[in-house]
């Protein structure tokens, strides 16, 4: 559905929609046929009026690995692909804090980075006992524009989203719920996110699609004052000597 790349799976469940993060073989690590379908996935959601709720997870062992390394020495290397890129980024958080349509995330593993970001803008967060969260960006020498930091505020104290912002430190399921990070821990989150998705759908829509942009009017207010710097610096650090050095460690020096 929607014409999406091979890395995003969308199928039809009656008026659900259940999107799969689909690298498994990665562990759904971000390139760029994933990122540029999550650009293009929020606004098709939107405009699917028999999509009435929607399920995020990811194929395989994880949810999202982050980002591919391959992918971001392309970004390091090519000034017009990572224009593009960056540009992508400020859709998904915007696209994502826009949608209509609730956004049930099952976190079937780590969501590292981009998936992260993805588990933070969602409307309700079923996680795995045995996943967790997790945003390295300044450990590889980036700034987050599209990642946790940009929304962790909204969820939790400001001192522990510095705290897990700088050090990129994992942080464990409970210990997400117990932020606020997560609304729940289960053994099967898909089956979870399901039922919570499904009763969402047989909700009036109207009330539905009106409380959610209600609440995320918050959500966008706080994105749109800091996102502009965000993407501006995220640029700048992907030409730092710090980035290139500790993506070359990364690699083995390719």
């Amino acid at each position: 559905m929607y014409d999406m790349p091979e890395e995003i799976q969308v199928r039809a469940e009656g008026p659900l929609r259940i999107i799969t993060l689909n690298r498994p073989d990665a562990l759904n690590a971000v390139n760029h046929g994933l990122h540029t379908g999550l650009a293009r996935l929020w606004p098709r959601l939107s405009e699917d009026r028999r999509a009435r709720a929607a399920v995020l997870t990811g194929s395989g062992r994880a949810f999202s690995a982050g980002g591919d390394f391959a992918y971001l020495d392309e970004l390091r290397q090519d000034p017009e692909l990572r224009a593009q890129t960056i540009a992508h980024g400020r859709d998904i958080v915007l696209g994502m804090a826009r949608c209509r349509v609730p956004v049930v995330a099952a976190v079937n593993g780590p969501a590292v980075g981009l998936g992260c970001s993805l588990v933070a803008l969602s409307d309700v967060v079923y996680m795995a006992e045995t996943a967790y969260l997790a945003d390295p960006h300044v450990q590889v020498g980036l700034v987050a524009a599209d990642g946790g930091p940009l929304t962790w505020p909204l969820h939790t104290s400001l001192h522990l989203a510095k705290e897990y912002a700088f050090t990129g430190a994992r942080i464990p399921a409970a210990r997400a719920a117990e932020m606020g990070l997560a609304n729940h821990v289960v053994a099967d989150p898909l089956a979870e996110a399901l039922a919570c998705a499904r009763q969402i759908a047989e909700l009036p829509r109207q009330a539905v699609e009106t409380t959610k942009r209600l609440l995320n009017l918050q959500l966008e207010r706080a994105v749109l004052a800091s996102l502009d710097f965000a993407t501006t610096a995220e640029e700048q650090s992907f030409q730092t000597e710090d980035f290139r050095a500790i993506l070359a460690k990364l690699t083995g020096g390719k």
